[in-house]
Formats: structure tokens, C-alpha cells, sequence
């Protein structure tokens, strides 16, 4: 591994100082940072460690219902805070499933998206609840959704010297339920083939009145599955409409074939984790309806 200096500043002013040279690089959990330090695949001549920034390791209450969680928090706090497993289910769901309980308490929620891995567990249920990313760079703060940040496999939409320092799950919405669902060879320390994860809202009627589905490792960069989300809007939740939206979802896939699975693998298991996954968000809403 390369030499490089450290620093370990204590607010996030100090952290956008710290990150102004171009070869600064922000240091959350490290548990992806490191490992591509090591083999050579990233460089850094400054290490800038964030967990010491009292905004981005603390998960807070909104006063709207929202929760705001830093993006320092390791994933084992995200998955144990009770307004998030409350309120955001499949937010907690997703991040007991990256890595070992030893990697949850050291990795992070912002680290999971910012390493933009087409696999991340973490992002797909933060797309469904809406969640929107707040950055901090030289020219003060923005916000952005959080699926806009995401403009290929290992690149994001951060300008120099930009940090993400948080991440806003916005009030959940009455009668609406999230689930995120993956398929790995393996149950635990393992990378996604193909993850889905889906969000409706229904009306009083019980018709779906918002929808959305959002796939990971089937394309460069996660994916709505617009044709699905379209297609489940204004019916009533059944069967043969979450078998019509898993083929709708498949065929918005992008995947490529590697070692794990090959293109046509992945768009079946994308249309099966679909139905799945919708089936379950009805579960979550009625109690009534069994997971197909």
C-alpha cells in the first residue's frame, strides 16, 4: 500500500477543508476504501477519516416524521435504530444483509452508496423510500434524490472536494410498505446476482396509487423499472399484476453476463424477486396477502 498522511477533522467544514487535495480520499467504514487501496485499485495521498464528525455519525427524528442519518453511521446502527426499523423496514433490512455482523459495525451507510457497486444492497430501498442525499463541498451544501447520484459503476455525481454527509428518509407515506429482496449463492458475505426492491403506496380503495421498483446488479448504475412501476399503477394488487410487473421489470434490466450469472439468469431471477418482493409489501399493508 502506497504511503499517504491522515486526518481526523471534527466537523464537517474541517472534513470539505481537509478533502481539497484531488488525491483526498474520504475514509467512513474503509471496509471498501481500504481493500482497493491495497490491491492497487484506487490511490490516495491523504486519508480524511469522517467517523470523528459528530453531523455525519448520528441518526436524528425529524420534526415532520423524517429521520435524518448520517453518513458515517455504521449499518449496524442504521439496522438497530427503532425509528428506522419502525418507519423504513426495508432500510434496515437491507443493510443486515452487506457483509458479516463484523463488517456492519464497522462499514457505512454513505460509504455503501458512495463506493457505487451496481450491487449496493443499501441503495435500492433508500431509492423506494425516496431518500435524498445531502453534499457538502467548498461552495456550502445541496441536496439531491439519492438515485441521481449514481453516474457508473464506481462513479457518482460529487464534484471535487465533495462530501455525502447525510441521508433524509422523508415521512412515510399512509398506507405504503417497502421490501428489498436479493438472490446470492451464498445467504451471508456475498454479492448480489440480482436485487429488487419495491415500494407501493395504495389508495383507499385499495388500488396502487405510487409505485416504484428499483433494481441492482442487472445494469451500470441502479435501476427504476419504469414499464413495471407504470403498469402497476391504478390496478388492484393480485397475482397475475406482480407476474406481469416482474416480466415488465426484467425487460428493463441492463445486465451483462460474468462469473456470477449470465444476462438471461439475471432477468429471471429479476422478474421473480419482483413478484416476490411486491407480494411482500402487500403482506407488510394488510396482513392478509401471502407472499406468492
Amino acid at each position: 500500500m502506497q504511503d499517504f498522511s491522515y486526518e481526523r477533522p471534527d466537523s464537517v467544514e474541517a472534513a470539505v477543508a481537509a478533502m481539497r487535495d484531488g488525491e483526498a480520499r474520504a475514509l467512513a467504514g474503509g471496509t471498501d476504501l481500504i481493500a482497493q487501496l491495497r490491491e492497487g485499485r484506487r490511490r490516495a495521498g491523504r486519508i480524511v477519516d469522517l467517523k470523528w464528525v459528530p453531523a455525519l455519525t448520528s441518526i436524528a427524528a425529524l420534526p415532520d416524521s423524517g429521520v435524518l442519518i448520517g453518513a458515517a453511521v455504521s449499518l449496524s446502527a442504521v439496522a438497530q435504530h427503532a425509528a428506522v426499523a419502525a418507519d423504513y423496514p426495508a432500510v434496515a433490512q437491507s443493510a443486515r444483509l452487506i457483509g458479516s455482523v463484523q463488517i456492519q459495525n464497522r462499514a457505512s451507510l454513505g460509504g455503501n452508496i458512495c463506493n457505487a457497486a451496481p450491487s449496493a444492497d443499501a441503495v435500492p430501498a433508500l431509492i423506494c423510500h425516496g431518500a435524498r442525499a445531502r453534499v457538502a463541498g467548498a461552495d456550502g451544501q445541496r441536496e439531491m434524490a439519492v438515485e441521481a447520484l449514481f453516474e457508473g459503476p464506481g462513479r457518482t455525481a460529487l464534484e471535487f472536494g465533495e462530501i455525502l454527509i447525510s441521508i433524509l428518509l422523508p415521512p412515510p407515506e399512509p398506507r405504503s410498505a417497502a421490501t428489498y429482496l436479493r438472490f446470492t449463492p451464498r445467504r451471508e458475505m456475498d454479492i448480489a446476482v440480482a436485487g429488487v426492491g419495491t415500494w407501493l403506496r395504495l389508495a383507499v380503495g385499495g388500488a396502487v396509487a405510487a409505485a416504484r421498483v428499483v433494481l441492482a446488479s442487472v445494469g451500470p448504475v441502479p435501476l427504476r423499472a419504469l414499464s413495471a412501476e407504470t403498469a402497476l399503477i391504478g390496478e388492484k394488487p393480485s397475482p397475475a399484476l406482480f407476474q406481469e410487473a416482474g416480466r415488465l421489470a426484467a425487460g428493463d434490466a441492463r445486465p451483462i453476463s460474468d462469473t456470477r450469472g449470465s444476462a438471461d439468469y439475471r432477468r429471471s431471477l429479476v422478474a421473480v424477486l419482483t413478484r416476490r418482493a411486491l407480494a411482500d409489501c402487500c403482506a407488510r399493508l394488510d396482513g392478509r396477502m401471502e407472499a406468492l
